[in-house]
């Protein structure tokens, strides 16, 4: 088996063979240099080795039995075949063969992980700051440690012919239905593909149907995993990868955040009606100024339509061309200002808002009005920490834009009835992305957009998600 690696790696430099002779007999430790922790090797396996040269402890019993025995090691295992050689040796093993004996290995890999952070694109102001690493045992630690229950489940994966990359399927047996977790666990039983480098790589495999708007939430924090374990739905972990996912998620779920719960109610529901106006703040207005500027000027007093195109005058552009040159200007200067190390961010951000903002209203290519209509539409779209849902409302953006352009106010209406009709259509696991208000549920109105603390009916979980246990604290 040790030749065969060799052979397979081309003499790959990080494979080390050890070789130390005890009694005319030869003992391979065999390991990766990169995988394994040095340290582990030399304060545990070469040191017993050493102790039993030194003093002599093998009359009455032979070198594979006293190594298998003696060494200390949390996970010692035998090595069946060269498969399992080969599985131990890329997950951190040490293997240890002498000669024609059966070979086992001990468990020593190295942290090649940052450890647990805080939070880095999903704030918490009130709640818990650890975040998930790159580390799967790490990260089911995390989930282990708020919910110890024997009820919580995993189902383990591993895909990807190259990598190999482990893959964690988390559910509340006694609340998910089984019927989510046996589509999840087969969507991704299917997945036939070299390998998987980030738990985002899952995705199109999951989702039957492409739809703009997400239907997998992602998430970086234990608290809002915990959270959608204990509703009833699955959650993904991926090995090398610092973000979960959840399924199934409904449209609401983005209007929410876990630090809604930490906090008084009354508050909460004040914070949600803002980030559902934020919502359509950032979709409409853009299209409503081209529809007022360009079709529907008596939509809006005389006064504030003169002020509008007073300011206009010396712009050559037609309202859309000059929206969509602040709208694509605006996300190429996010784009620069999130690829950017954070020591440089600050001045992209003065050069991209302040220099060239006021250049180009002094030199009459783009009007006032123009860049604070704009401005607030992208400031409205940076109330959602979802990136996929921030792209979906800079595309209904652009496309109700374009329809403002063409019919006015009624074009407005028209992207309003599309977008109502697309979000209607979309199912995210077989469940209705509209819910709780398409179809209306009663009892889900309490932690909606409302956030009301009262009696028995909030203690029912969604009926969409779980039939087999619907009261919480069962």
């Amino acid at each position: 088996m040790i030749e065969q690696l060799k052979r397979d790696t081309n003499q790959a430099s990080d494979i080390i063979d050890k070789k130390i002779e005890i009694n005319n007999q030869t003992i391979h430790i065999v390991y990766s240099e990169v995988l394994a922790s040095s340290e582990d090797i030399t304060g545990t396996i070469l040191r017993n080795i050493s102790y039993i040269v030194e003093e002599d402890l093998l009359k009455n019993e032979d070198l594979f039995t006293y190594l298998y025995n003696n060494i200390p090691g949390h996970n010692r295992v035998i090595v069946k075949d060269y498969a399992d050689f080969l599985k131990k040796i890329w997950n951190g093993y040490t293997i240890i063969y002498i000669s024609d004996q059966e070979i086992f290995a001990f468990e020593t890999k190295a942290q090649l992980d940052r450890g647990i952070n805080t939070v880095d694109s999903e704030l918490s102001i009130r709640g818990p700051k650890d975040s998930f690493t790159e580390n799967f045992n790490k990260n089911f630690g995390l989930i282990r440690r708020r919910i110890k229950s024997e009820h919580l489940w995993i189902a383990d994966l591993e895909i990807g012919k190259e990598t190999k990359t482990k893959v964690g399927v988390f559910y509340m047996q006694n609340i998910v239905e089984d019927t989510l977790v046996k589509e999840v666990i087969h969507n991704l039983k299917k997945i036939d593909i070299d390998g998987i480098i980030d738990s985002g790589y899952l995705k199109k495999y999951l989702v039957k149907k492409n739809s703009v708007f997400p239907t997998i939430i992602t998430t970086e924090r234990p608290d809002l995993v915990s959270m959608a374990l204990l509703e009833g739905k699955c959650c993904i972990l991926v090995d090398n990868s610092p973000y979960a996912l959840i399924m199934p998620c409904f449209f609401i779920d983005f209007f929410h955040n876990p630090d809604d719960y930490y906090q008084k109610a009354f508050s909460i529901t004040f914070i949600r009606f803002i980030r559902v106006l934020a919502f359509f703040i950032a979709i409409f207005i853009p299209a409503y100024y081209i529809a007022i500027t360009t079709h529907n000027h008596d939509s809006v007093t005389t006064d504030l339509l003169i002020n509008f195109l007073s300011q206009r005058r010396s712009v050559p552009f037609p309202a859309l061309v000059e929206g969509l040159i602040m709208t694509i200007s605006f996300e190429i200067l996010r784009e620069s200002d999130m690829r950017m190390a954070s020591t440089m961010g600050t001045a992209v951000s003065i050069l991209g808002g302040l220099v060239l903002g006021d250049a180009a209203v002094q030199a009459g290519i783009i009007s006032p009005i123009m860049i604070i209509v704009v401005a607030i539409s992208a400031i409205s779209g940076l109330a959602f920490t979802s990136i996929e849902l921030t792209s979906a409302i800079r595309f209904w953006r652009i496309l109700l834009m374009i329809l403002a352009a063409m019919l006015g106010i009624y074009g407005i209406f028209l992207g309003l009835i599309l977008l109502v009709t697309k979000l209607a259509s979309i199912t995210s696991f077989q469940k209705p992305y509209l819910a709780p208000f398409s179809p209306f549920i009663k009892v889900e109105q309490k932690d909606a957009i409302l956030k009301i603390n009262s009696g028995n009916q909030i203690k029912k979980r969604n009926p969409l998600l779980t039939t087999k246990n619907r009261i919480r604290g069962r």
